[in-house]
């Protein structure tokens, strides 16, 4: 026990030490955003993201890798997702248990196309179209710190091509889960995206999508829902955009003095940093399963105002049929449109 302890205290303190080395500012500042993209259909439905579940979803382990466990061994899943414009986002992944030694072993590839792009010289003469495209391979492995706790890491290596230029980069995600089935509710932390670019497309290096998480979910023990409060970007504080309609609010006196509304950017801000889902697990089997979400920092980034929208809202449906699990998943974004998120999986073992 006395192990296990401070196992876990050096890796509480490796997460807090990592906000330090890694704090930047979110949107658009980062390159290999495509790792920030829900991975799955269930994940979208849930507002984009999911740290603190364990169950047989495999691709939450692209989420938080303390997810793995003996539930995903055989599991096969392929999710697609038709995102804004004509952006197709992919995943694919695999997990098994090895039984020799005690881990899980996780395996995927997610990739973007970001669709035909033309290319012009100088006098706008067409030369046909720019190949861009990003992948990402994941090799991740978790293992039970005790009957409760578990720890999981994920390694990945993302590559990004742009016409004739091309980048690469090395990350990877450290996560720990705590499960009480007793009580029904689970605690997930996460440092996700932790990394540097190898190659660099002009030799400027930039920072990687890097987050940390907190996320709590807690099953209720009379209804067959499930709810998940998760905390993100916790390495920094003030992640609001500079809005100019943000200012609109602000009162200006007779002397020219601009005074915001007490308290109001502090909890605009707090609430930027969380995110609310919910999951109806309907049947014996729970084979049939709705779910919704919000994330607040997308509905203030990317409402229009004086507009009504889903952005930030998203919602989905699951359904077992046979020996397929079959996920539908809406994310809004914006008026512009939203993500259309697609997913099927299996365990291979069902066919043996």
């Amino acid at each position: 026990m006395h192990n296990r302890r401070v196992i876990l205290l050096v890796a509480v303190l490796l997460f807090s030490s990592a906000t330090a080395l890694w704090a930047q500012v979110t949107g658009g500042q980062n390159s290999f955003s495509f790792l920030e993209i829900s991975p799955s259909a269930r994940a979208t439905a849930l507002g984009g993201n999911q740290i603190a579940v364990r169950d047989e979803e495999l691709v939450f382990a692209s989420l938080n890798p303390a997810a793995l466990n003996p539930q995903m061994s055989g599991r096969l899943a392929f999710n697609h997702n038709n995102y804004l414009s004509d952006i197709r986002y992919g995943h694919v992944a695999f997990g098994q248990q090895l039984e020799k030694v005690g881990h899980m072993l996780y395996a995927a590839v997610q990739y973007a196309d970001y669709g035909s792009i033309q290319r012009a010289d100088v006098f706008g003469n067409q030369l046909g179209d720019i190949p861009v495209k990003e992948t990402a391979i994941t090799v991740g492995t978790s293992r039970p710190l005790s009957d409760k706790l578990s720890l999981g890491l994920n390694m990945k290596l993302a590559m990004s091509t742009l016409d004739v230029y091309s980048a690469v980069a090395l990350a990877a995600d450290a996560g720990l889960l705590y499960a009480d089935t007793a009580k029904r509710y689970s605690i997930g932390l996460v440092l996700r995206n932790a990394g540097a670019q190898l190659t660099t497309y002009t030799g400027t290096r930039e920072e990687l999508p890097f987050d940390l998480q907190v996320g709590y979910s807690k099953r209720l023990e009379h209804l067959p829902f499930r709810f998940t409060l998760i905390a993100h970007h916790l390495h920094q504080w003030d992640i609001r955009y500079d809005d100019p309609a943000l200012k609109q609010e602000a009162t200006t006196d007779f002397g020219g003095a601009v005074t915001e509304p007490k308290g109001a950017p502090v909890i605009d801000n707090l609430f930027r940093h969380l995110l609310f889902n919910g999951e109806f697990l309907l049947g014996k089997t729970e084979g049939f399963r709705i779910r919704f979400g919000y994330n607040h920092l997308r509905r203030r980034e990317l409402s229009v105002l004086n507009y009504s929208s889903l952005a930030g809202f998203s919602a989905g449906v699951g359904v077992k049929i046979n020996r397929f699990r079959v996920d539908f998943g809406y994310g809004g974004f914006h008026l512009g449109g939203g993500s259309v998120h697609l997913g099927i999986g299996t365990n291979l073992k069902s066919f043996l």
